[in-house]
């Protein structure tokens, strides 16, 4: 890449960094959208995604946690279906094809996903554990596939089953993602000897301020209502893209 693009990516991510990590996701599919739009390889996508959602979902999870959001009856059950799954999906490969289908419906899926409100702490309830566990498995094995962290499953979930609010789904999605994302980066090193990707380091720095940024925001100031939808209309962009390369 030419140092323009360089620095067109790297603003890129640091937009999706600090918007995502408002509503404690990654930003993954956010990531994807701009390394499709800037004509990166699905090979070097996936592992990219997936190393930059580490950074900013480890910092989401701190945050977010300190700030007294996180529900550890709801987050355990999801989890432990969700990471041998998870590193399965990150072995595996699809074909191409399916790779960019896939893709573009997750972010379509995102992009719901970013518009869905927050229905607060009426009506909040329990998810039964084998509900949890089995939806945890299946967010994992997709996750691990497309080389996502699963917020942008689990969190419409969560909020539209009455299982959390805004917030307790951003606390609990965090760590959901990062261990996610650290089980698909073992399954794709467990069939692949690709390299770390050659954008990382530049990449992790951006996301990083980003992912502090927003993060912050997002636990301690701002509502979660209006931001992330600015980031919807780009995605669902990017998902329809996708269909049709």
């Amino acid at each position: 890449m030419v140092e323009a693009d360089l620095i067109l990516l790297g603003l890129s991510l640091f937009m999706v960094a600090t918007l995502y990590s408002i509503t404690g996701h990654g930003g993954a599919s956010g990531y994807i959208a701009v390394m499709v739009l800037l004509g990166l390889s699905p090979q070097e996508i996936k592992p990219l995604a997936l190393g930059l959602n580490v950074v900013v979902a480890s910092i989401a999870t701190i945050l977010f946690y300190r700030a007294g959001h996180f529900k550890g009856e709801t987050f355990w059950p999801f989890v432990a279906g969700s990471i041998p799954l998870a590193m399965l999906g990150g072995y595996l490969d699809l074909p191409i094809h399916w790779f960019n289908l896939a893709m573009g419906g997750v972010l379509l899926l995102s992009a719901f996903r970013l518009a869905i409100r927050d229905n607060g702490e009426e009506g909040l309830r329990r998810p039964a554990l084998g509900v949890a566990v089995i939806s945890g498995g299946c967010i994992g094995l997709v996750s691990g596939l497309i080389g996502i962290g699963g917020g942008v499953l689990l969190t419409p979930l969560l909020l539209i089953s009455g299982w959390a609010n805004a917030k307790q789904a951003a606390a609990v999605s965090a760590p959901f993602i990062l261990l996610n994302s650290i089980s698909g980066l073992i399954g794709i090193g467990m069939h692949s000897s690709q390299s770390i990707p050659e954008h990382l380091v530049l990449a992790s720095a951006f996301v990083l301020v980003g992912g502090v940024l927003g993060s912050f925001l997002g636990s301690r100031t701002l509502p979660m209502r209006m931001i992330p939808k600015v980031l919807s209309a780009v995605l669902v962009i990017a998902g329809l893209k996708l269909f049709y390369v």
